[in-house]
């Protein structure tokens, strides 16, 4: 993303990282930091802030240790010495304003921080509140986790504690579904080639459809699940954001701001659910899953038909699903073109599903495809269906956690959600949170309740297929 780059202020000079003890810090972010100085990444200090009794800085570097072992691919000892020597620990209760004093001295001579609230939102005002009364929070920038807010009220409420101590611009919300590289090859591909954009319309387009699919159930963490479900976990969110960079207008410029500024009013343009446009699933056995209450609706299948109310897309449906179990995990776009005006080959069956399309696989390879027919070997014009196809089998050298940190060190605001593009996903799905149908069962390893085939319109759903050898 090369021509993409522009960033918002100096890198910072310090990282603060709240929540070092948990469970996010071990799986994700101590991976991701080893994994920058592994990559010849300079680091500044890292301040680990936790109330966890009895831990020292010992057991936190022991934490992080255990964390790039099992999670980092392995630990090469002088690398993860390199960043043990950064770590520094605050144990402290962050309802006690001596902690953020105690930071207040940890920080001395340090004039750029980057707060990194690895904590559940419900900690994010009283956290806030503690590094301004410390005097914490100039010239610094804060990383906040998802989910922003459980709907649009929440999520306005959170923005505003924001910013009672920061502004826009030092915010920087981390989804780590932007931060993939098959998801930023969604932007490159659209504006780094031409052939596309002409065709790129309800001219052209009949409908696009996006699955985002696991073959696993929630794994054990049915508690957190259930209190969330498959709207609020990537709805929401990861796949909004992949609709916005799909349907956006190009960008009036290389800046941060700019690409954010089109991905904000796609989101503003797309029409907000009604409960006919949504179909809810849960899996037979969900309710059995631990830490899930007796009699659960959450659902872990939705399928939602969306419209987006601009020129270029009016009345082209974005049919977008996601669910746990079923039959492979897989993300994947299919975006249909239109029949040919007249069948000049009567033989030519087009089918339930279009020929020629445009298929985008984001994990766990990352394909293009073009779909396409041509003409049968003999004298009779009969033709078969084919795909163009490229596939990028090499593994992402760099995590969306490496990627997304650094980016925020530096000030690059480019692939963080910016509160007006937040709190307008938040308004395309807030119809539907409360007021909408009963979750229909499906069985494991199938693509969803049948049910779900009612937004299709007499349609059929694309299935992806395995990942080719």
């Amino acid at each position: 993303m090369g021509f993409f780059v522009m960033t918002n202020g100096l890198t910072s000079d310090a990282l603060v990282l709240f929540g070092a003890t948990g469970d996010l810090a071990r799986r994700k972010i101590f991976p991701a930091l080893y994994a920058m100085l592994q990559h010849g990444r300079t680091l500044p200090p890292i301040v680990c802030v936790a109330y966890s009794p009895g831990w020292d800085l010992e057991k936190v570097r022991a934490h992080a240790h255990d964390g790039i072992a099992q999670f980092g691919g392995g630990v090469d000892e002088a690398v993860f010495r390199n960043l043990s020597s950064l770590l520094t620990y605050i144990n402290g209760d962050y309802e006690d304003p001596a902690t953020f004093e105690e930071l207040r001295r940890a920080l001395e001579g340090r004039s750029r921080p980057l707060h990194y609230f690895a904590i559940p939102p419900s900690m994010f005002p009283v956290v806030v509140r503690g590094l301004a009364s410390a005097n914490c929070t100039e010239n610094a920038r804060v990383v906040v986790e998802k989910p922003f807010g459980r709907d649009l009220e929440s999520a306005r409420s959170l923005n505003a504690t924001l910013y009672e101590a920061l502004p826009e611009s030092s915010i920087f919300r981390i989804d780590h579904y932007l931060g993939k590289e098959a998801v930023q090859n969604i932007l490159y591909f659209r504006f780094a080639n031409s052939f596309l954009e002409p065709i790129w319309n309800r001219n052209h387009i009949r409908q696009i459809q996006i699955t985002m699919a696991e073959s696993i159930g929630v794994e054990g963490r049915g508690r957190f699940y259930d209190s969330v479900g498959a709207i609020r976990d990537v709805l929401q969110n990861h796949l909004l954001q992949v609709l916005a960079l799909l349907a956006m207008e190009p960008p009036l410029g290389t800046s941060a701001e700019a690409i954010r500024d089109e991905q904000a009013k796609l989101l503003k343009a797309i029409r907000p659910l009604e409960p006919g446009d949504i179909v809810r699933g849960q899996y037979e056995g969900y309710r059995n899953e631990e830490g899930v209450a007796r009699g659960s609706d959450t659902e872990t299948f939705t399928a939602v038909r969306f419209f987006v109310d601009s020129w270029r897309w009016a009345g082209v449906p974005f049919i977008v699903r996601t669910g746990k179990k079923l039959p492979i995990t897989t993300t994947e776009i299919r975006a249909e073109f239109q029949l040919p005006p007249q069948r000049v080959f009567a033989l030519s069956e087009a089918g339930p599903l279009a020929t020629n399309y445009l298929r985008m696989r984001l994990s766990p390879t990352v394909s293009i495809a073009l779909g396409a027919r041509t003409k049968n070997a003999g004298d009779r014009m009969v033709g078969r269906p084919v795909e163009l196809y490229v596939c990028n089998n090499h593994p992402d050298e760099m995590s969306a956690y490496e990627r997304l940190l650094g980016d925020a060190l530096d000030g690059e605001a480019m692939l963080f959600a910016r509160q007006d593009a937040v709190e307008a996903s938040w308004n395309v799905v807030e119809a539907v949170l409360s007021h909408r149908d009963p979750a229909y069962t499906y069985e494991a390893g199938t693509w969803g309740p049948q049910e779900a085939d009612l937004l299709l319109a007499g349609g059929r759903w694309h299935n992806p297929r395995p990942p080719q050898g």
